[in-house]
C-alpha cells in the first residue's frame, strides 16, 4: 500500500470536507483513500443526524405536561452514548486509514457501500 493511499484516507477522517473533497475529486481512482471517504462520509452525517433528530423529537414531546420535557432530558442520554459512540468509530476509522486496513466500520461500514461515489 503506497504512503499517499493512506494519508489520503486519513485525511477524509481528519478533515471531513475537505478530506472528502480532495479524495473525490483529486484521488478517484485510489479504491482505499474511496472506502475510507466514504465511510467518513456516513459517519459524519450520522454523528450530525443523531443530535438534529433528538433535538426536534425533544422540541416535539417536551410541549407534553410533566412526562414530555422528562423523557426529553432522560433520552439526551442516548445522544451522549452515541456521539461517544461516533468518536470511537472516527479514532477507529483513523487508525484503520494508517494501518492501510480496508476493515469496514461497524454499522457504519454498511451504508458506505451503498454511496454511489
Amino acid at each position: 500500500m503506497k504512503t499517499s493511499s493512506r494519508v489520503s484516507a486519513f485525511l477524509a477522517y481528519l478533515l471531513p470536507v475537505v478530506g472528502w473533497l480532495f479524495v473525490l475529486l483529486f484521488r478517484r481512482n485510489d479504491r482505499f483513500a474511496r472506502f475510507h471517504a466514504n465511510q467518513s462520509i456516513v459517519l459524519i452525517l450520522a454523528a450530525l443526524a443523531v443530535p438534529s433528530i433528538w433535538a426536534i423529537s425533544a422540541w416535539l414531546v417536551a410541549r407534553i405536561p410533566i412526562i414530555g420535557p422528562m423523557t426529553a432530558a432522560g433520552t439526551f442520554a442516548l445522544v451522549v452514548a452515541a456521539v461517544v459512540f461516533f468518536a470511537a468509530l472516527w479514532l477507529l476509522g483513523m487508525a484503520n486509514a494508517l494501518r492501510a486496513r480496508p476493515a469496514p466500520l461497524p454499522m457504519v461500514g454498511q451504508w458506505a457501500k451503498n454511496l454511489p461515489f
